[in-house]
């Protein structure tokens, strides 16, 4: 039987939503090692909408889950309706939507607060000691959905010093990696890797990322 892993989307798009390249590399790699994907998202106004051509804000309101489906190729489930029950495993892809779409960080920085959906899906499945990956900027939404527990996630954003200081604000531990690397938090089954928080092509960030889709499906 396939293992199910579910990939939380945050939007289409780099700067206002999950980045392409790293919830494509996510999908083709379960693929790859032969999981079931069920991709999903919160179904709510993103924070934002940015023209990618310009990387400035405009004026329109876009949906997350109608963002995401172009992603899912319309193989989308709204994150309310689906259970820690449906799934065997989580991965959230990151880019700016990770930041202002599930927290708002990019916004409030160590201030920031978490949508209630989107820490439920991720502190039930770490209870029901199923695995949760993240990538990219999207282990500060893992770090903020520990912030008032007692554990204390091992996480990776790659080396930046700042990121790094404002997750373990959130109570987390960093851990320094590279791009192909990914940090292994054994006894909370959570797996992460930096992608294009270090970059720089889309080569490099496939090759943490697989690592990481490896890792999630050993533990499902």
């Amino acid at each position: 039987m396939k293992k199910k892993i579910g990939v939380l989307l945050s939007g289409c798009g780099v700067f206002d939503g999950a980045e392409i390249h790293e919830a494509t590399l996510t999908l083709y790699f379960l693929q790859k090692y032969g999981a079931e994907m069920i991709c999903i998202a919160p179904d709510k106004d993103q924070f934002h909408v940015v023209d990618h051509t310009k990387t400035e804000p405009t004026e329109e309101t876009r949906n997350i889950l109608v963002e995401s489906a172009r992603i899912a190729r319309g193989e989308i489930q709204k994150l309310s309706a689906v259970s820690v029950h449906d799934l065997d495993g989580l991965i959230l892809p990151g880019g700016f939507g990770a930041a202002k779409n599930f927290i708002n960080y990019a916004v409030k920085g160590q201030d920031c607060v978490i949508d209630p959906d989107v820490q439920g899906i991720i502190l039930q499945m770490v209870e029901a000691k199923k695995p949760v990956g993240a990538m990219c900027i999207a282990p500060m939404v893992v770090a903020v959905a520990f912030q008032h527990r007692d554990e204390k996630p091992i996480l990776t954003i790659g080396t930046d010093d700042k990121t790094a200081s404002d997750l373990e604000s959130f109570g987390a531990q960093h851990e320094n990696v590279q791009v192909d690397e990914i940090a292994v938090d054994e006894a909370l089954k959570i797996v992460t890797t930096p992608a294009y928080m270090l970059g720089p092509t889309i080569a490099d960030i496939a090759l943490g990322i697989e690592k990481l889709v490896k890792k999630v499906l050993h533990w499902a």
